[in-house]
């Protein structure tokens, strides 16, 4: 029999093995009354939740030394040229390109290109 201290023993002889039932499904069709929108998800039920949308500007490497020999007035040199499109992040995962505008004294972000999600490997999907 099991030895519940001890999960990876193997059975005796006498110990009686447990039956093995395989699941069983409903078959969904059209024709039991389900329509094809009756299928689709409801995505209203996550309209409300909150993410954070993060424009970046660029991106550098420097060393911890680097860093702490920073004072104000320092300039740090980003990967971008100026006028190049920025990234725009929806909880660290690029959605689009755009460029900053000012609206009523207040920046903002003008989409230029919103990305396929589809032709990025996973890797570059997680951030």
């Amino acid at each position: 029999m099991d030895d519940p201290n001890n999960p990876g023993a193997t059975p005796t002889p006498g110990d009686q093995a447990e039956e093995f039932q395989a699941a069983e499904f409903q078959q969904v069709n059209e024709s039991a009354g389900q329509t094809q929108s009756a299928l689709e998800p409801n995505l209203d039920v996550i309209m409300d939740v909150p993410v954070t949308l993060s424009l970046e500007v660029g991106r550098t490497e420097m060393s911890v030394g680097q860093l702490l020999r920073l004072t104000q007035g320092a300039v740090v040199e980003l990967d971008r040229s100026a006028g190049e499109p920025l990234d725009v992040m929806v909880n660290g995962a690029l959605v689009a390109h755009g460029e900053i505008v000012v609206i009523n004294d207040k920046f903002g972000i003008r989409l230029v290109d919103v990305v396929d999600r589809g032709d990025q490997p996973l890797a570059e999907q997680a951030g």
